[in-house]
This record gives structure tokens, C-alpha cells and sequence, in this order.
């Protein structure tokens, strides 16, 4: 076989896997151009709702130090750079956190401000999400689409909290464990453990949020097992980043040219990692949907099949 056609039928192999079908069909719908519209308005979704949050249950929160600790690591975790942590760079001071008012006129503005771009996001994803799957937007009353996303953001909200106190037990737990196997507190084991089960615990919230996101949000009736697929896919990932966030965001943001607000580069930066992975997520759905000739609502579509390859390696993926 000549040279040419070897290269020829590697490419055409290559371009039968699922993941590079998956990248292109996040290409041909815009995913990177959707990706940076929905990291611009995460970034000031996200301050609202910090501080409208802890004006809410910050008291709450401060008397008890073990639970505060966990939401501040949360908050570190899934969004690295944002709190000013002993003395390092930070965007938010975790003591004025605790001093936010709702009450206040700062978090009245706060309280408006998080209605308007968490609502505003949360309608961004959704057609982001429904572009992916090649769908027009929602039929759905506005106002009762509205009602739905404001549901959603409590719920959001709620699961993050519910995270902070599943980590706070874990870590309990795991304690409790270590010392009556006699395991030292600060010994290498204890600190392997205890930060396997903080991102467990977000890796399995990781996973519920996307599904949420994917099924409810978007408003498509995707079948359980494709759904899966994409949010087990969307959590590894997510997980990964968080798990390098320090490390990804440092060289992009040690430019001097960047020094005086290398903070919120760092977060643009961060957010649009964040939404590039959501949206694959979305992408490895609608192709798998594709794949095996399902329309959206999980019936089979007869006599359909997509170009997916029908065995080998390429079907397993």
C-alpha cells in the first residue's frame, strides 16, 4: 500500500473516534465562541452570588468554624484565586465575606445584581446547550421559564452548602477512622486521605449539577444512558481542573504586563476552561444520542443510524 493511501486510511480511523467527532461537532456549533460569552457573564454571576450567599447564611456559617472552613476550601477549590488566603492574591477578603449585610444597600445592589446575571447565565447555557444538539430555544412561557431558573439557582446554592457539610462529616469520619487504626494526624496518609475524600465529595457533586444542567436546565429529554456518559465525562474533567487549578492559572497569569489584575485574568481564564468543559459535556452527548439513531426524547428512531463507527474500539468509545 502506497504511502498516500496509508495516511489516507489512518486519517479516515482518526477521524471515526469518538472523541475527535465529538471536538469537531463542538467546533462546527461554536462551542469556544459560546464558551467565552458564558465565562464573561459567570464572572460577575459568580461575585453576586458569593456575596449574596454569605449575606444570607453567613451568620450561620461563622458559628460554626469547621463548616466555614469547608465552604472557604469549596469556594478555593472550585474557584481558585478568587479569596485572599494568608496574604496571598485574591479578588474577595474571606473576613468581609462574613460581614456582607443583606440588609444593606451593598446587598440589595448585590441581591439585584445576582437575579440579573445568574438568570441571565442560566439562559445563556441553556441555548448554549440546546445549540449543541442542533435545538431552537425553549417553547416555554418566559415567565414560567423564569420561576424554573430561580427554582434551579436555590437549588445550586443549596448543593453547595450540602457539600461543605458532606465534607465537613467526611472529614469527621475519616478522622475518626485514621485514629483508631492509629494513624498520626499530619501524617502523609491523612493528608492523602482527607483530600481524596474533598474531591470525591466534588466529584459526586460535580456529577449531579451537570445532570441538572443537561436535563433540566436545557430542557431536552435526553436518554439516562447517554446522559451519564457526559456527566461522568464533564465531572472527571472538572475534577482535573480543579484538582490543577493553581498550577494551570500560574503561568498564564505571571506576565508583568498582567501584574496589576492578573486576579481577574486568571478568573476569565478559569471560567472559560470551566465553560469549554461543560459544553464538550454537551457535545459528547449529542453525538452519542446521534450515535445510536436516538431522537431527544429517548425513542429509537427506526432505520437511522449516524456515520459512528458500528464495532471495534471506535464503538466502545
Amino acid at each position: 500500500m502506497a504511502l498516500k493511501e496509508r495516511i489516507a486510511a489512518a486519517t479516515a480511523r482518526l477521524m471515526k473516534l469518538k472523541p475527535v467527532r465529538v471536538f469537531l461537532h463542538y467546533n462546527e456549533r461554536r462551542g469556544p465562541l459560546l464558551a467565552a460569552g458564558l465565562s464573561y457573564q459567570a464572572i460577575f454571576a459568580v461575585f453576586a452570588a458569593i456575596w449574596v450567599g454569605f449575606a444570607i447564611a453567613g451568620f450561620v456559617i461563622k458559628a460554626n468554624p469547621q463548616l466555614e472552613q469547608a465552604l472557604l476550601d469549596l469556594i478555593a477549590i472550585n474557584l481558585p484565586g478568587l479569596l485572599a488566603v494568608d496574604g496571598g492574591d485574591g479578588i474577595l477578603n474571606r473576613d468581609r465575606l462574613f460581614e456582607a449585610s443583606i440588609l444593606g444597600w451593598t446587598g440589595a445592589i448585590a441581591a439585584v445584581g445576582l437575579l440579573f446575571t445568574v438568570l441571565g447565565w442560566l439562559a445563556s447555557g441553556r441555548d448554549a446547550v440546546r445549540i449543541m444538539f442542533g435545538l431552537p430555544g425553549p417553547k416555554t412561557n418566559f415567565l414560567l421559564l423564569k420561576l424554573k431558573d430561580l427554582g434551579l439557582v436555590v437549588v445550586f446554592g443549596a448543593a453547595m452548602v450540602l457539600s461543605a457539610v458532606l465534607s465537613v462529616f467526611s472529614t469527621a469520619a475519616l478522622d475518626a477512622a485514621f485514629h483508631w487504626l492509629g494513624v498520626q494526624d499530619k501524617s502523609v496518609l491523612s493528608i492523602v486521605g482527607a483530600r481524596a475524600v474533598g474531591l470525591l465529595v466534588v466529584l459526586i457533586l460535580d456529577t449531579i449539577v451537570l445532570g441538572l444542567f443537561y436535563r433540566v436546565v436545557s430542557g431536552i429529554r435526553i436518554p439516562m444512558g447517554q446522559l451519564a456518559q457526559g456527566t461522568i465525562i464533564g465531572a472527571v474533567a472538572l475534577g482535573v481542573l480543579k484538582a490543577l487549578g493553581t498550577s494551570l492559572l500560574g503561568g498564564a497569569t505571571n506576565n508583568p504586563l498582567l501584574a496589576s489584575f492578573a486576579v481577574i485574568v486568571g478568573l476569565l481564564i478559569w471560567f472559560n476552561l470551566i465553560c469549554q468543559v461543560i459544553l464538550l459535556g454537551s457535545a459528547w452527548i449529542a453525538v452519542s444520542t446521534k450515535d445510536r439513531g436516538l431522537d431527544l426524547s429517548g425513542a429509537r428512531v427506526e432505520g437511522v443510524r449516524s456515520e459512528g463507527p458500528p464495532s471495534g474500539v471506535s464503538a466502545a468509545l
